[in-house]
C-alpha cells in the first residue's frame, strides 16, 4: 500500500514539473527582428537658393497728357489703345488766338530792332562830334543811353516772341513718352484749359515693366548674413536674376533683374519693397497684375538637404528627424531648417555631414529601437528644384 502511494506521489510531482516546463516555454516569445528602414546619408551639395514672393506689376513710365494752353480741341490724331512714339502729335487745339499774339510780338520786335538801328547810328555820329567839342558831353551821354535802351527793348520783344511761340506750339499736344495710349478722355470740340487737373489721355510704357514684391526684413537679414559668411555665392556679374510666374500658374518666358531694394522697412508689414525690371516685348504683363517673383539669390555650395517627408514636428511645431546612430539605434533629434528646395528642406543646424536619417519607415520606429538601415540608391539633387519654390520659413 505504501509503495502504491509513493508511486502516485512521484507521478504527480513529475506531472507538475512537466506542466511548469510547458508554461515557461509558452511565456518566452521569440525576439522581433530590427525594423527595416530606408536612410539617407547627409552629404554637402551645391544648391541654388531661391526666394519666391508675391508681387504686383507696375508701369515703367506713365505720362498724363494735359493741355498747357486754353482752347477748343480741333482734332484728335491718334487711335485709342494704340502704341504711340515720343513726339507724335495727339491733339490740335485751335491756334488762331495764339498765332495772332505771336505775330504781334514779332511786329514789336521788328519795331525795336528798327529803333535800335537809329539809336546806334546817332551814337556813332555823336562819338566823333564830342571829340571835336561840336556837341556837349551831355548830348553824347544821352545818345549812349538811347542806344542801350533800344537794345533793351529788343531783348524784351524777343522774350515776347519766344513766349508767344511757346504758347503757339502748345496748341499741338505731343506724346511725351513712347508707350500705349489710353482711351481719349475728351472729344473734339471740348474746351480745355491751361493747367487743368483732368487728363486728356494717359500713356503707359509697358516694355520693360516693373515687378514690386514685399521682401520680409528677416529674409533680407538672413541673405546678408549668409553672403557675409560665404554660405551663399552671388552670380558672377553680381546681379540677381528674377523669374516670374503668372497668376494662371504659367512661367513667364523672359528673365529680369532686381533693380533696387528700398532702405526703409514698412512698420506695418515688416517688409522691404524690392523692385525688379522685366522685359515685356509682347506686352503680356500689364500694370497691376498679380504675379509670383522668384529671386535667384545665389548658390550655397555646402548645403545639407533633407526630404520634407522625413521631417516631423513636435508639439511646439519644431522640426525633427530620426537619426540612425552607429550602433543602428534611432534617436529623435530637433533640427533647424531654412528654405525649401524642390521637395526638400535646407538644414541650417542640427545635422552633420555623414549622419544618417530615416526617410522611409519612420512611423514604425521608437526612440532607442534598433533598426535595419538600407541606404537610398541615389540621393536626389537639390538643384533640380522646380522654378517656383516656396519662400523660406525659419523654425522658431
Amino acid at each position: 500500500m505504501k509503495r502504491e502511494v509513493s508511486s502516485l506521489t512521484h507521478a504527480a510531482v513529475v506531472g507538475v514539473l512537466i506542466g511548469l516546463s510547458g508554461c515557461d516555454q509558452k511565456a518566452s516569445t521569440p525576439e522581433m527582428p530590427p525594423q527595416s528602414v530606408q536612410v539617407q546619408v547627409m552629404k554637402k551639395q551645391s544648391v541654388a537658393v531661391h526666394t519666391t514672393l508675391p508681387g504686383r506689376t507696375d508701369a515703367f513710365e506713365i505720362a498724363q497728357v494735359r493741355p498747357q494752353v486754353t482752347g477748343v480741341i480741333e482734332k484728335r490724331l491718334f487711335r485709342e489703345g494704340a502704341d504711340v512714339v515720343v513726339g507724335q502729335q495727339l491733339y490740335q487745339i485751335d491756334p488762331s488766338r495764339y498765332k495772332a499774339v505771336y505775330d504781334t510780338a514779332r511786329g514789336q520786335l521788328a519795331e525795336a530792332q528798327a529803333a535800335e538801328v537809329t539809336a546806334r547810328a546817332k551814337l556813332n555820329r555823336y562819338r566823333g562830334l564830342v571829340q571835336s567839342h561840336a556837341i556837349s558831353q551831355q548830348d553824347y551821354d544821352d545818345a549812349v543811353a538811347a542806344e542801350k535802351e533800344a537794345q533793351g527793348r529788343i531783348l524784351n520783344a524777343q522774350g515776347q516772341v519766344e513766349s508767344a511761340q511757346v504758347n503757339l506750339g502748345y496748341t499741338k499736344m505731343y506724346a511725351p513718352i513712347s508707350g500705349r495710349i489710353s482711351r481719349t478722355l475728351i472729344t473734339v470740340g471740348a474746351l480745355v484749359t491751361a493747367n487743368q487737373t483732368d487728363n486728356t489721355a494717359i500713356i503707359t510704357r509697358l516694355d520693360p515693366i516693373y515687378v514690386d514684391v514685399n521682401l520680409p526684413a528677416i529674409t533680407l537679414l538672413r541673405l546678408k548674413r549668409e553672403l557675409a559668411e560665404g554660405r551663399i555665392q552671388r552670380q558672377e556679374d553680381g546681379k540677381v536674376p528674377v523669374t516670374v510666374t503668372l497668376e494662371d500658374g504659367s512661367v513667364y518666358e523672359h528673365t529680369g533683374q532686381m533693380a533696387l531694394s528700398e532702405v526703409n522697412v514698412d512698420t506695418a508689414t515688416a517688409t522691404v519693397i524690392v523692385r525688379a525690371i522685366m522685359p515685356n516685348p509682347d506686352k503680356l504683363l500689364l500694370p497691376g497684375m498679380y504675379v509670383h517673383a522668384q529671386l535667384d539669390e545665389g548658390v550655397d555650395p555646402t548645403a545639407l538637404v533633407v526630404p520634407q517627408d522625413a521631417v516631423t514636428r513636435n508639439t511646439h511645431g519644431d522640426p525633427q528627424v530620426w537619426v540612425v546612430k552607429p550602433d543602428n539605434t534611432v534617436d529623435l533629434r530637433q533640427i533647424t531648417v531654412g528654405q525649401t528646395v524642390g521637395t526638400s528642406w535646407i538644414v541650417t543646424s542640427g545635422l552633420k555631414e555623414g549622419e544618417r536619417i530615416v526617410v522611409e519607415g519612420l512611423q514604425k520606429v521608437t526612440p532607442g529601437a534598433k533598426v535595419d538601415p538600407h541606404e537610398e540608391a541615389s540621393q536626389p539633387a537639390a538643384n533640380a528644384a522646380s522654378p517656383v519654390d516656396q519662400n523660406s520659413q525659419k523654425s522658431q
